[in-house]
């Protein structure tokens, strides 16, 4: 761990810990609140997946008809139907029916070759460090700006695409996928990864010297989603101009994934549970710390009042009522038996329980008023003050 990620932990350990824990007991309240909201958003999930039907490509019209002509309170809200369905991803262009069927309308890699209906490239250019003779502005950089040590360049291409069944020529009943507004992971398939170690220039020695970040690897990767990859699709599925279209529900974690409907109902079900749990016990140690940091804020309220009325209730320092002893007190002092706060009288006072003399009696009370009293020295929480006499 390098001094500024300790100093940072410190720095978050003590703000934690403030209030006698009264922040953490916040902050672990807060991450509770965000578990059963979304253990909530997780079981609605789950409820909605295990009541949708898994059908397959060549039922969606006869079950879509019925559907349409049923009540429209059986239909979603978004004027659909909740379907599952498993089938092959083809191309758009073969069912088109025109001229243009002939020369398939897909996206190839540029790397590997593979053909595909969508291609995500990313090409990430990764810096190296060095403190060189004059690091100390990359210290101040990386407080800011840890980001700066990866810059990366995303591309996303993809062309219309139709879901089939497998096995079945021609396609006469195919799915077309609606991705518009859909920001649900999607299954891609790695066809390109490589690590290219970039060349070092004049530029990049100077960069170095005076502690600037400088190039030194490109990493390049391809992914696709391949013509004939079996997927499943889970949306809102209607018929438009009389064949079936599905586009994502924004309610559920899953659009086109490698999973069955069996596999997304046990996984939903286990994130679920960890999520009620986890919920469940993180808000019960944040009731326990809250708890702990009011009672003990409360105590020490009430000590701090209890110590004002007294001090209050308290006559007058005879020290003070005494104009020998005062002179005494603030005659020639030498410099190391002075008070540490005022400097001008002579320490008297011991704090308890660190047993610290180093302040008069005067700013002893003044300490004991506080109301969070630390030694001045040893920054130790003090109870009170003893009077120290001369023999």
């Amino acid at each position: 761990m390098s001094v500024h990620e300790q100093a940072a932990a410190a720095i978050l350990s003590q703000i934690a810990l403030a209030a006698d824990g009264a922040v953490l007991g916040i902050t672990l309240a807060y991450i509770a609140v965000r578990s059963i909201l979304k253990f909530t958003a997780a079981s609605s999930a789950l409820r909605k997946i295990r009541d949708a039907p898994s059908l397959r490509v060549s039922d969606l019209r006869s079950v879509l008809s019925q559907s349409e002509g049923s009540d429209s309170s059986s239909n979603d809200s978004e004027g659909g139907k909740l379907v599952i369905v498993r089938g092959v991803v083809e191309a758009k262009s073969v069912v088109d029916g025109n001229w243009k069927s002939l020369r398939s309308n897909v996206l190839v890699s540029h790397e590997s070759g593979e053909k595909g209906v969508i291609l995500h490239r990313i090409q990430t250019c990764i810096y190296n460090e060095w403190r060189g003779f004059f690091g100390w502005t990359s210290d101040l950089r990386s407080l800011f700006s840890r980001s700066w040590k990866e810059q990366e360049s995303v591309s996303l291409r993809m062309v219309p695409f139709i879901l089939v069944e497998g096995g079945r020529r021609p396609q006469s009943d195919y799915l077309i996928v609606n991705m518009e507004g859909s920001k649900h992971p999607l299954p891609l398939v790695t066809v390109y990864h490589q690590l290219q170690p970039i060349s070092a220039s004049p530029y990049t020695f100077l960069q170095a010297l005076f502690g600037h970040e400088y190039p030194v690897g490109l990493l390049d990767e391809e992914k696709i989603l391949p013509l004939g990859k079996d997927i499943t699709a889970v949306g809102i599925c209607s018929l438009k101009d009389g064949i079936p279209e599905i586009k994502s529900c924004k309610d559920l974690p899953y659009f086109l994934s490698d999973l069955t409907k069996d596999h997304m109902v046990v996984a939903l079900a286990f994130r679920t549970k960890v999520l009620l749990w986890s919920g469940v016990v993180i808000g019960a140690f944040s009731i326990g710390i809250l708890g702990y940091a009011a009672v003990r804020n409360w105590s020490r309220w009430k000590e701090w009042r209890q110590q004002r009325r007294d001090q209050q209730q308290t006559p007058p320092d005879t020290d003070d009522a005494d104009p020998q002893i005062a002179t005494e007190e603030t005659g020639d002092i030498p410099d190391g038996a002075l008070c540490v706060i005022c400097l001008m009288r002579r320490r008297r006072s011991a704090f308890v329980p660190c047993g610290h003399l180093v302040c008069c009696q005067r700013c002893a009370l003044s300490v004991e008023r506080d109301l969070a009293p630390k030694c001045p020295v040893c920054r130790q929480t003090i109870r009170s003050s003893v009077r120290i006499y001369d023999s």
